[in-house]
């Protein structure tokens, strides 16, 4: 079916700076959709592994802006080529390990890269990464009393946390923190005390969650609370049917993706953040596992958001793009992927990865975005060491 019979944007004759710009998207789409409309939509398997792992071996100088983000620069090319069902030979793993263990701090947590300051978010990437490695050598890479130390000093007091020393709060850290605490089993005890009081007061009238209370509701941050509220046993204390409401409405009827906010363009990487969201809070409203549930159970359309993304989100290179006309980059290919292997988890069967079944990915685990094994054998590590 063509995407010309999908309801475009209407602007009630009122043209605004954001109308104008989805509707030049919605002309590109088009485009796109009209010069492989009659392509089998496929999965470019070997030129995104080809990309990523030059990516992983060799930055570009104009990488060099990114120093800060090495540490997930690496996640995110990990745990693509993951999803991927590729895996890196034992000289590769043991270059990466080196080199996280390069980037974390003597007072604990993980820096952006070597010899910077502890910060939440590239100690979330480094502990993902090295639980995606699954060696001995990189489960005990990891310094988990210092780790635990850090997240403690994190603590702003009323259950949020700072990013980084005197740093900003908002609902990332809550997130980071709950889940290098759930995978590497430390003692919780008292650490994430109020953060559920916290995290509810950030739900905001639209139903999805900002960044800090009072604030406009985003994709990330709703991920990063009803993640938190997964990991903390709590995910009944928020307005779970307005916030289903909230990221259902997220998915562009013409272009088929989601956006992060109301009135935003579509962006291929809020096909995780959203399609995650939606796939805990199912996952809490049904308390079963979200892969074995049906596909109607879901409400969003996972053909529209799978035709998205291997239409109009692959470049010709490998990897993924936010949308047409912009390139690629490592962590829109990680969220593309994850938010692929997402659409295509909630079946009975293979009718719903939309393609051949070589399409299929990988499955993970929304609430870490981790594949499933890589979790199982981090979390089976940790509970019996620790």
């Amino acid at each position: 079916e063509s995407c010309f019979g999908r309801p475009r944007f209407d602007d009630e004759n009122v043209p605004t700076a954001s109308s104008l710009s989805q509707e030049k998207l919605e002309r590109n789409i088009a485009s796109v959709y009209l010069d492989k409309y009659e392509e089998f939509p496929d999965l470019k398997r070997s030129l995104h592994i080809n990309y990523l792992l030059n990516t992983l071996q060799n930055l570009p100088l104009s990488y060099e802006v990114m120093d800060c983000s090495r540490t997930w620069i690496v996640y995110w090319t990990l745990h693509s080529l993951t999803l991927l069902n590729y895996e890196l030979d034992t000289s590769m793993k043991t270059a990466v390990v080196n080199f996280l263990k390069c980037c974390q701090h003597a007072e604990g947590g993980f820096g952006g890269g070597p010899g910077q300051d502890a910060h939440l978010a590239p100690t979330y990437a480094a502990v993902n990464a090295l639980c995606i490695i699954g060696t001995d050598e990189a489960f005990s890479a990891i310094d988990r009393k210092n780790l635990t130390n850090f997240l403690k000093t994190m603590r702003v007091g009323d259950g949020s946390f700072y990013m980084h020393k005197d740093g900003e709060v908002d609902m990332r850290s809550v997130y980071c923190s709950a889940v290098i605490a759930a995978l590497l089993n430390l003692d919780d005890h008292e650490l994430f005390e109020k953060s559920v009081e916290w995290i509810t007061r950030c739900q905001t009238y639209e139903g999805g969650f900002s960044g800090t209370p009072g604030m406009e509701a985003h994709g990330g941050y709703t991920f990063c609370g009803i993640c938190s509220l997964y990991l903390l046993g709590n995910v009944d204390k928020c307005d779970m049917k307005s916030l289903k409401r909230w990221i259902l409405n997220r998915q562009t009827a013409f272009e088929g993706g989601f956006q992060g906010r109301t009135n935003k363009l579509v962006d291929s990487c809020y096909s995780f953040w959203q399609c995650g969201s939606l796939a805990i809070l199912n996952l809490g409203l049904t308390k079963e596992n979200y892969f074995e549930m049906k596909p109607s159970e879901w409400h969003f359309d996972s053909a529209l958001l799978q035709e998205f993304l291997l239409i109009c989100c692959q470049h010709v290179q490998g990897g993924f793009i936010d949308k047409p006309t912009t390139s690629h980059d490592p962590y829109h290919s990680c969220y593309s992927l994850s938010g692929l292997s997402i659409a295509q988890s909630p079946d009975l069967g293979e009718g719903d990865v939309l393609g051949a079944a070589e399409n299929k990915l990988v499955e993970l685990h929304p609430v870490y975005n981790l594949p499933m094994t890589a979790l199982q054998k981090a979390k089976s590590y940790f509970e019996n060491e620790y």
